[in-house]
Order: C-alpha cells, then sequence, then structure tokens
C-alpha cells in the first residue's frame, strides 16, 4: 500500500486520466489531481471507484486552483461533497471570461 492506498491506485489514477484529461471546472490540462468526491481517509472503500473520482487542477489557470478551491473549499482539510455540481457551475462561470 502507498499511504494506507490499495497497490491498483496508480493504475487507476492514470487510466481515469486517459478518460478524463482535463480539468472538469476550469479545463485545464497541466497538474491535474485526481480527487476523491469522497475523501479517501473517510470512505477508503471507495478509494478506486471511478464514480468517485473527479478531475481537478492545480495550475491556478483564470486564478483558480480548482482542486484546493472546489475540491475543499479553499482548505485541503475540508471536502466539498458538491464537488461535482460546484466544479460545473464554476466552469459555466469561467467560460463568460
Amino acid at each position: 500500500t502507498l499511504g494506507g492506498r490499495s497497490s491498483q491506485w496508480p493504475r487507476v489514477r492514470a487510466e481515469f486520466l486517459k478518460m478524463h484529461p482535463t480539468c472538469e471546472l476550469c479545463g485545464g490540462i497541466k497538474k491535474l489531481e485526481v480527487h476523491h468526491t469522497r475523501p479517501f481517509h473517510l470512505f477508503p472503500e471507495d478509494e478506486l471507484s471511478e464514480n468517485n473520482l473527479i478531475t481537478l487542477c492545480e495550475s491556478g489557470k483564470k486564478g483558480v486552483v480548482c482542486h484546493l478551491f472546489c475540491g475543499h473549499l479553499g482548505n485541503y482539510k475540508h471536502f466539498n461533497s458538491s464537488v461535482r455540481n460546484d466544479a460545473k457551475k464554476w466552469k459555466e462561470k469561467l467560460n463568460l471570461w
């Protein structure tokens, strides 16, 4: 295991990024993270579930660090249970720029 993670995590992460190669919030392609919508530390059983993953970035494109802002509500100690809906709403707003 990697920090308690499944040995399958690197493979699942890589496959997910191939299928979802852009940030769901800003459309960026740099510094991508595969974010767990239900946090790994609270729901380890969902770690490898594709339904629990969303691609967010840390690139700062358009002035937003999407992973921190949308995935963690500005603090990596928190999580956003509405991350999918929020990413969609913010993507629409940012695309108006």
